[in-house]
């Protein structure tokens, strides 16, 4: 009977510390619109900057080679509009990791500089199959209000310019901090 009880009594130990961390985590979800200029115009400064410039040009890509990598700098606003509030920046790099043009390994930190989330970050890395609908990248971690934070991505192009490479991407973050 002893050896019932201890084994009892541990499963409730076991249940309580699963109840305690689960109340402990709470998830939230993110939205923001990223504005990548990798071609400048009159009042529109660059903020993708080719770093390195790959061997040999993709097939059925006039502008992006092989091995291209382009650092990023971009504003993250509230609304698709560039002149809508911004909430941050989008920094790091991208490069394409793909014979065919159209798979990027992106890895950036989106540092927020508004709102209720100003001066913590979100780290984000993974392969970005850029002609999909949606694609899924994973949360590596964070600072400040996103310390320790777990989750992922949702990146879908809004707009799309194939004769400049700029780019407007919606994108949705669920986060467990």
């Amino acid at each position: 009977m002893a050896g019932v009880n201890q084994t009892i009594q541990q499963l409730l130990l076991a249940l309580a510390t699963i109840a305690i961390v689960a109340h402990g985590a709470t998830t939230k979800h993110l939205q923001f619109y990223m504005h990548d200029t990798v071609t400048p115009s009159a009042g529109s400064p660059a903020t993708a900057v080719r770093a390195v410039r790959g061997p040999t040009l993709a097939p059925g890509n006039p502008i992006n080679r092989f091995g291209d990598t382009y650092v990023i700098d971009d504003p993250l606003t509230e609304g698709p509009d560039a002149a809508s509030r911004a909430v941050g920046r989008a920094q790091g790099f991208y490069l394409m990791a793909s014979w065919s043009a159209d798979q990027l390994l992106l890895s950036a930190n989106v540092v927020f500089t508004a709102g209720r989330h100003n001066g913590s970050s979100i780290a984000l890395m993974g392969r970005d199959a850029i002609l999909d609908e949606v694609r899924e990248l994973p949360v590596v971690g964070g600072t400040g209000g996103f310390r320790g934070a777990a989750g992922y991505g949702l990146i879908r192009t809004h707009s799309f310019n194939a004769s400049n490479n700029n780019a407007v991407l919606k994108v949705d973050m669920y986060l467990s901090v």
